[in-house]
């Protein structure tokens, strides 16, 4: 399954990328949800895992495009944040995410949650 991390800050991007490889993923990631928007275009992901609090264009506006376009509107999206009185997880939900993890994430559980999200 292939697995877009979009996070800002360049170690828990690649904390995520390290973790997803190893449970054999096929990881790819950005920092920022323009430079995303080019990826998912170029090499659809089946899965996004997203940081909200992102430079430029949140993450949540970057959810809400997504799930508009008929290209990008089925790919599953998993929301991560440090910030829940920010991004509700209802607001979330409502905007087209699966699920929301609170951050810090736990590099243990985290294969397996985005695994059960795909079955």
């Amino acid at each position: 399954m292939k697995i877009l991390v979009i996070e800002d800050d360049p170690s828990h991007r690649k904390l995520a990328h390290h973790v997803l490889d190893a449970a054999g993923y096929n990881v790819n990631g950005a920092e920022a949800a323009e430079n995303a928007i080019a990826l998912i275009m170029a090499d659809k992901p089946q899965l996004i895992l997203l940081d909200l609090e992102l430079p430029g264009m949140d993450g949540l506006t970057l959810v809400r495009k997504l799930k508009t376009d008929p290209e990008t509107c089925d790919i599953h999206i998993v929301a991560v944040t440090s910030y829940p009185e920010r991004f509700p997880k209802s607001i979330l939900l409502e905007a087209g995410c699966e699920a929301y993890i609170q951050k810090p994430i736990d590099t243990r559980k985290l294969p397996e949650q985005l695994g059960k999200l795909m079955k």
